[in-house]
Parts: C-alpha cells; sequence; structure tokens
C-alpha cells in the first residue's frame, strides 16, 4: 500500500464527542494509526566516518562527534515508532562526505533502491537534515516517500499536541518547514490540521496551496502566538504577587521528566516510556521541606538537532524556563549516551540565552533503579566530584531513591538570596501565625509557656518587608 491514502478523519469542527475526547486525551485515531500501522517503514543513519568529521565534515553536517551512531540509529527508530510506523527495517549509511544531488552516494543510493523494492517500503526515514531537491531526488530513485529527521519530529508534535496553544506552535513550525517544498506535488495543507502530516494525502479537506496563502496564515499564528505571550506573561504576574517560585523540568525526551513530575507533585500526568509522550506545559503545587511551596513546571522534551523553527514557536512555552527560580536538567542516567543528551540539552539552553553554567541549573540524574551496582558507585562518585552546592543528585522517579536529597537541593536554592527573620507572635495571634506558614518557610518554632510562638522564618526580599509591617 501507499502512505499517501486519504485522510479519514472526521474535520475538527465536526468531530464527534468521542472524537473529540480523543483529541483532548491526545490518543491517536484509529484511521490514522492503522494506515501508520500499515506503512513499511525503513529507517537510514547517514552517518559521517570519524575521518570524515576530523576532515571537519561535521560542521556541514551539524553532527555531534561524541553520540555513537548505533544510539543516534536507535532514537531514529524509536521517533518514527512513536507515530506508530511499522518500522520494517534500520540501517547505518557510513559517509565519507555529503553529496549535494542526495546526501548519499551514488552507490549507496542504488543499495537502498534495492532494498526497498525487496522489502516493499513504503516510507523512508532519512537521519538527517534534507534538502528539498535532495528529498525529490531520493524518492525518485527509492520510489518511496522519503522524509528527514525534521519533517518525523514535526510529525510527532502533530500528533501529540493537545491544546490549541501546541497545536498553533506545531502549525507555525511546520508552515515554515513546508514553504520550501511547496514545488512537491504530494504537499498539501490540510483546512482544519493545519498542515502536519505526511501520511494522509490530498483529499476533501485538504487544499493545494502557495507561499501566499502560507505566509498569511503564518502572519496570523504569530498573532495568536502574541496574545498567548501576553498570558503568559499575565499569570506568572499573577504567580510572582503570591508569590511563589517556579522550578522547570527540562531534559532530553524520555528522560523521566514526567514520571519525576507526577512523584513530586502527585500528579498523574502523561509519563510513558515514549519520546515526546509530552508536549503541552503542566503547572502544579510543589511542597517543599520546611513547608514552602513553589510552582513546578514539566516542559517539552529536548532532542539532538531539534529543528530551529520549533526552537522558536515554542519560545511562548519555554518562557516559563525563562523565568524560572530553579531549572531542573534531568537526565536518564542509564542511557548509553547520556553525556551526548546533555551536551545537547545544555545546547538548546544556549540558545534560549541560558548557560551551562547558570547557577540556577540543578543536575538530577535519573532511572538509578536501572543501574547496577558497578555504574550505580561509579555515578555516585562521579556526583561527589563535583563542586559544592552544584552537585549532581542521582535519583529515581519509579522507586523514590533521592527524592528528599532531591527537594533539600530545590529548597537551598531558593533559599538563596533569602532573608532569615526571628519573631515572637502573642498568644492571640493565630491569624498571624496562619499567614506566615501560608506566605513563608518556618525553619524553627518554639511555644512559650504562655501560649507565645517563637518562629524562624526565611522568607524571599520582596516579602520581607511586609513580614516587617505586620509583626514589628
Amino acid at each position: 500500500m501507499s502512505p499517501s491514502g486519504a485522510d479519514d478523519r472526521p474535520e475538527a469542527d465536526g468531530d464527534a464527542p468521542s472524537d473529540k475526547r480523543r483529541r483532548r486525551e491526545g490518543r491517536p485515531f484509529e484511521p490514522e494509526k492503522a494506515l501508520a500501522a500499515r506503512t513499511r517503514t525503513l529507517v537510514v543513519g547517514p552517518y559521517l566516518t570519524e575521518r570524515a568529521r576530523r576532515r571537519g565534515e561535521s560542521a556541514a553536517a551539524a553532527e555531534s562527534p561524541h553520540r555513537a551512531a548505533a544510539a543516534r540509529l536507535d532514537e531514529a527508530a524509536g521517533l518514527a515508532a512513536a507515530i506508530d510506523l511499522d518500522v520494517a527495517l534500520k540501517t547505518i549509511a557510513p559517509l565519507s562526505e555529503i553529496r549535494p544531488a542526495t546526501w548519499l552516494g551514488k552507490g549507496k543510493v542504488d543499495e537502498l533502491a534495492s532494498l526497498c523494492k525487496e522489502a516493499e517500503i513504503d516510507l523512508v526515514v532519512m537521519d538527517c537534515a534534507l534538502s528539498p531537491a535532495q528529498q525529490r531526488n531520493l524518492e525518485k530513485a527509492f520510489s518511496a516517500k522519503v522524509i528527514d529527521r525534521t519533517g518525523l519530529i514535526l510529525e510527532i508534535f502533530g500528533r501529540r499536541a493537545r491544546t490549541r496553544e501546541g497545536a498553533l506552535q506545531v502549525e507555525l513550525a511546520h508552515l515554515a518547514y513546508q514553504k520550501s517544498r511547496l514545488v512537491r506535488s504530494w504537499t498539501h495543507l490540510e483546512r482544519q490540521r493545519g498542515g502536519f502530516g505526511f501520511l494522509g494525502g490530498p483529499g476533501e479537506t485538504q487544499i493545494e496551496t502557495d507561499r501566499r496563502l502560507i505566509q498569511e496564515r503564518i502572519v496570523r499564528i504569530e498573532r495568536d502566538l502574541e496574545q498567548v505571550v501576553r498570558t503568559r506573561a499575565l499569570h506568572r504576574k499573577s504567580r510572582q504577587e503570591v508569590p511563589y517560585p517556579v522550578v522547570a523540568l527540562v531534559g532530553y525526551t524520555n528522560a523521566g521528566k514526567s514520571t519525576l513530575f507526577n512523584r513530586l507533585t502527585k500528579a498523574e500526568v502523561l509519563a510513558k516510556d515514549m519520546l515526546f509522550a509530552t508536549l503541552d506545559p503542566t503547572l502544579r503545587a510543589l511542597a517543599l521541606p520546611h513547608g514552602g511551596k513553589a510552582i513546578l513546571s514539566d516542559t517539552v522534551g529536548f532532542i539532538s538537532d531539534l529543528p530551529h523553527m520549533l526552537v522558536s514557536a515554542f519560545r511562548a512555552t519555554l518562557e516559563e524556563v525563562l523565568s524560572a527560580h530553579v531549572i531542573l536538567h534531568v537526565r536518564d542516567i542509564a542511557h548509553e549516551d547520556a553525556q551526548a543528551q546533555g551536551a545537547d540539552v545544555e545546547a538548546i539552553l544556549g540558545e534560549l540565552g541560558i548557560e551551562a553554567h547558570d547557577p540556577r541549573i540543578v543536575e538530577v540524574w535519573n532511572k538509578a533503579d536501572l543501574l547496577d551496582e558497578e555504574r550505580r558507585e561509579s555515578a555516585l562518585n562521579a556526583a561527589r566530584r563535583g563542586a559544592d552546592g552544584r552537585r549532581p543528585i542521582l535519583v529515581s522517579a519509579v522507586t523514590g531513591e533521592g527524592i528528599g536529597a532531591l527537594l533539600a537541593a530545590v529548597e537551598a536554592r531558593l533559599a538563596e538570596g533569602r532573608e532569615t527573620i526571628e519573631l515572637d507572635l502573642d498568644p492571640a495571634d493565630g491569624q498571624g501565625l496562619h499567614w506566615l506558614y501560608e506566605n513563608a518557610e518556618v525553619l524553627a518554632r518554639r511555644d512559650a509557656e504562655d501560649g507565645g510562638v517563637h518562629l524562624t522564618i526565611r522568607v524571599a526580599p520582596e516579602a520581607a518587608e511586609r513580614v516587617r509591617r505586620r509583626f514589628f
């Protein structure tokens, strides 16, 4: 079968109640899932050899020299599986140089073309960033649809967007991607779906579009996203007036951020062993050891070679990270490429203006339950070698190991720059005692015989003056 069959999904405005419920819950529509499951897919890892990288070719390919080729191919296959594609085959294609016409050399193109024919491949996923001409030439050679890493990630984001904001951000990124690919006969935009999706072909809900229509749609989306930015700014301002500090979770996709989020907040957000399980940000209250409160934000996962248009489109969401008081960089310490993944996250944070040595960052080494004794001891020794106050914290979001130490580290980081105040309360000032427990961290309490209370509290600088006006 061909992957360009018609999309059977109802349009958004005409969805049945059950379809709307599936859309809200982020579950794939059954026709789309069934279509993907019937799409036999070949995943190709066209990676430069070590010698080519040493010659400086890596700059052209934007490759990370410390990332294992096998791990990169597994990740690409995981991305394809994340949208239910039938990954029939996967292979590494070593390159001595990048060819401008097809990225691959002619011999490798012929070899893969034969493989596609023998295995009846419908879709070829190239784990690189193809130009429109390269993509078109490979499609002709393979007699199959071809999609690159950027298009695949955009497709995943399109599937996972559950809110109107998320859908707008993904659509904006996909439109920017599509602008240079309008010459391709199979490129269409659905009126309701917003243009992302390579499995569905021409149908009654799709129109052939041109650059002018795309640009008009981009302008409208950017206008809507400006309103999102203003709304988020108002929400942040209201939180600052409470005030509750913000703690943001960031990390590579599938590092366990959502599982850790659930462990810390007792929430039940979607947490699966799946790439990009979380797309839309989630905020919950976080209780700290000494009674203080914070707001914990779960964000979209990062990935190597994250398309620049996605970083730009999701800037409204990622502003939660920019304004956070503490940033928890969650790493899957059990992954073979943990170090490379950490470097990729730091690179993306750098694009947002957050340096790797930002004092707000706390490294969280997650999935300790997957380490054997030797690797665990090695991880602990590496963590101990960190600078005082900046040492990584080894945790397991599944078992709860290290969660107490993590909360203590968050509280200590938030306490930097805060003021410690000692005060005495009259026995009758129950309202004042309640106010302090709600708006400050109570570090120590001593009850006097006459019913009075002596407290040691810690407050943010902006709240210290309020405490003095109220109690002194």
